[in-house]
């Protein structure tokens, strides 16, 4: 991933984006036949540094893993596509996006007891108002674990980017914010929204950045 000095996101900007709810991405890793991805609900642990999933013992992203556990777990939001005349000269369409990679090396978890445990945290975090709901050794998930396998992911290290035409003039970057509420407006396209209020999130760190600068 490409990422310029205007769109690098700062840990704390990142840490705050994934907080508010997104914790779906995409998993890669290098299989000995190429590339092997797959989408997958994670759990991230900011404090250990770790991030928590589990998959079914079948999928071929394991094999991958257990030939080379440098794994990348990207997660992409927030994005939409600004027409050339939206834009200044040269007037090149482009899109919005916000992105996070993290490089992390993978460890299979295949103990049954550690598996569970890890299953319960993703499960507590993603369905809490059902505690009933666990792998315990009486449970009607106790049997099932044989069928998956978890993955404990140590971060190594975490790119992050906001792409919403921070090298532009703030008044372009507020002319585009107003043709993606126009076109939310009339289609009715969530992601517009959300990339609009990224944007707007962006021009008021720029604008306080300024502010600090003429301090």
């Amino acid at each position: 991933m490409l990422i310029r000095g205007w769109d690098r996101g700062a840990e704390q900007e990142w840490r705050r984006w994934l907080a508010e709810g997104r914790s779906f991405g995409t998993l890669a890793a290098n299989g000995p036949d190429g590339p092997v991805l797959t989408p997958t609900p994670f759990l991230l642990d900011a404090g250990a540094g770790e991030v928590l999933l589990h998959l079914a013992a079948a999928n071929p992203l394991l094999a991958a893993v257990r030939a080379d556990p440098h794994v990348t777990l990207a997660v992409t939001d927030d994005h939409a596509f600004v027409p050339g005349r939206w834009r200044a000269a040269p007037y090149t369409p482009t899109s919005y996006y916000a992105s996070v990679q993290f490089s992390c090396t993978a460890e299979l978890v295949e103990d049954p007891a550690e598996k569970a445990a890890l299953i319960n945290r993703q499960l507590a975090r993603f369905q809490p108002e059902w505690p009933a709901d666990r792998v315990e050794p009486q449970s009607t998930y106790w049997a099932q674990l044989t069928a998956v396998r978890g993955l404990r992911l140590t971060v190594r290290r975490v790119r992050a980017k906001f792409k919403y035409d921070d090298k532009k003039p703030v008044e372009l970057q507020g002319e585009v914010a107003e043709r993606l509420a126009e076109r939310h407006a009339a289609t009715g396209n969530p992601q517009d929204a959300a990339a609009r209020a990224q944007l707007l999130r962006r021009m008021a760190l720029r604008a306080g950045a300024a502010d600090r600068s003429s301090d």
